[in-house]
C-alpha cells in the first residue's frame, strides 16, 4: 500500500517514492547519505527477509525532492512490529536537504505507522524529530583516516595492540579476498559460529548473498585461514571512499591466533588497494568488549544518536541481547549444536531488524 500524503504549512508534501531514477540520484547527490539510504540495501533487505520496504519522499512546491525516508515494516512474533529506517542497519534515518523536510518526513512515517497499525517508528541516525523519544548514551561509532601505507597503519595503532597486529602478520595465517560461493559459505559457516558463541541467533544466509549481489564491487568478503581453514572472516562495504567491515567474526580459535587483528589490518590494506581513505569500524554499544577493542585500534568513540515514536500506551521493542530480559535465553544459545543454531537462528533474527 502507498503512504498518506502528508501536507505542511510550508508546502512541503511527502509521499511513496515509486521512481527508482529519482531515489537513486537524491540519494547520489545528497552529501550525508549513507549505504543504508540506497535501493541497493533497501531491496536487497526485503528480498531476503520479506520486510517489506515504504520509501518516503519530501518534495517542495516545484516537485523536487528535498528528502528521502526508507522504511522497513519488520514483523515478529517475538519482538512486535516497528517501521524501521532502516532495517538492519546502523543508520539510514532522515536524509533532507532542511529542517523542514525532515519534520514533514518525520510527521509522514507517524502518518504511516497509524495507518498500518505499527506501533513504533525506529530512526537509526540522521536529524532527530522534535517531540520522539532521544536514545543516546548507548552505541557509539568508531571511525578514522586510513594511513598512506603499511608501516604507517601500524604506527596509527596504540602500542600494545601494534604488538599483537605484528604477531599476527607473522603467524602464517594467509589471507583471501572474494565474492564467489565457497568466500561466501566460509564467511556464513565462521560469522554463525561466532555469533552463537556470543549467544545471539544469526541472520539468514539471503541476506549476506543479496546484499553482496545487489552492491557489485562495492562488497566483498575477506577471509583469514589456518591451513585453509576459515578462522575469521567479515562482509566490507565500501562507500564513498570508506570500508565498512559490516558483519564479520571468527570461530573460537581466533582470539588465540590473532586471527581477528589480521582481519582488520588486511582488510585495511584491501581497503587502500581500492581507493579507500578512511575505515569505519561500526557501532558498539558502550561499555561492551567490542567497545574496548575498537579503542585499542586507536579508534575515538562519537555518540550515536537515535529517535524513536511510539503510540500512545505501546512501548518500545526490546531487541537487545545484552537487556536482561534475555540472559536465560542467550546462556542456552551457546550451548546448541551450530546445526541447530542455523536452522533456528534466521527465524528469529529476521524479526530483528
Amino acid at each position: 500500500m502507498n503512504a498518506p500524503v502528508h501536507l505542511v504549512v510550508d508546502r512541503i508534501s511527502v509521499a511513496a517514492l515509486n521512481d527508482a531514477a529519482a531515489w537513486d540520484a537524491y540519494v547520489a547527490g545528497h552529501a550525508d547519505a549513507t549505504p543504508f539510504h540506497t535501493r541497493a540495501w533497501c531491496q536487497a533487505v526485503t528480498k531476503a527477509t520479506g520486510h517489506k520496504c515504504h520509501p518516503l519522499a519530501a518534495r517542495d512546491a516545484g516537485g523536487a525532492i528535498v528528502g528521502l525516508l526508507p522504511l522497513h515494516h519488520i514483523r515478529s512474533p517475538l519482538f512486535g512490529q516497528a517501521l524501521v529506517a532502516t532495517g538492519f542497519a546502523v543508520d539510514g534515518g532522515l536524509l533532507a536537504d532542511d529542517e523542514a523536510a525532515a519534520r514533514a518526513l518525520a510527521d509522514a512515517a507517524i502518518d504511516l505507522a497509524r495507518s498500518l497499525g505499527v506501533p513504533s517508528v525506529e530512526l537509526r541516525g540522521g536529524p532527530q524529530p522534535g517531540g520522539w523519544h532521544i536514545e543516546d548514551g548507548v552505541y557509539a561509532g568508531f571511525a578514522r583516516d586510513l594511513a598512506a601505507d603499511d608501516d604507517a597503519e601500524l604506527l596509527a595503532i596504540p602500542r600494545k595492540q601494534r604488538a599483537e597486529v605484528r604477531k599476527a602478520l607473522e603467524s602464517g595465517l594467509t589471507v583471501t579476498t572474494g565474492r564467489g560461493e565457497s568466500e561466501r559459505a566460509d564467511h556464513y559457516r565462521t560469522y554463525a559460529t561466532s555469533v552463537r558463541n556470543l549467544g545471539t541467533p544469526v541472520f539468514p544466509k539471503s541476506l549476506f548473498s543479496c546484499v553482496l549481489d545487489a552492491y557489485g564491487d562495492e562488497a566483498d568478503i575477506l577471509t583469514v585461514r589456518e591451513n585453509g581453514r576459515p578462522v575469521a572472516s567479515v562482509l566490507g562495504l565500501y562507500w564513498r571512499g570508506t570500508v565498512m567491515p559490516y558483519w564479520g567474526g571468527g570461530t573460537s580459535e581466533a582470539r588465540k591466533l590473532r586471527a581477528n587483528e589480521l582481519m582488520y589490518f588486511a582488510l585495511m590494506r584491501h581497503a587502500r588497494s581500492k581507493g579507500c581513505t578512511r575505515f569505519d569500524f561500526g557501532r558498539s554499544k558502550l561499555g561492551t568488549g567490542p567497545f574496548a577493542y575498537k579503542k585499542n585500534w586507536g579508534f575515538e568513540p562519537r555518540p550515536l544518536v537515535y529517535a524513536r515514536w511510539l503510540a500512545p500506551g505501546e512501548q518500545a521493542r526490546d531487541t537487545n541481547p545484552n537487556s536482561a530480559k534475555y540472559r536465560l535465553q542467550v546462556d542456552l544459545w551457546k550451548k546448541l549444536p551450530l546445526w541447530a543454531a542455523n536452522r533456528i537462528g534466521p527465524l528469529i533474527a529476521r524479526g530483528l531488524g
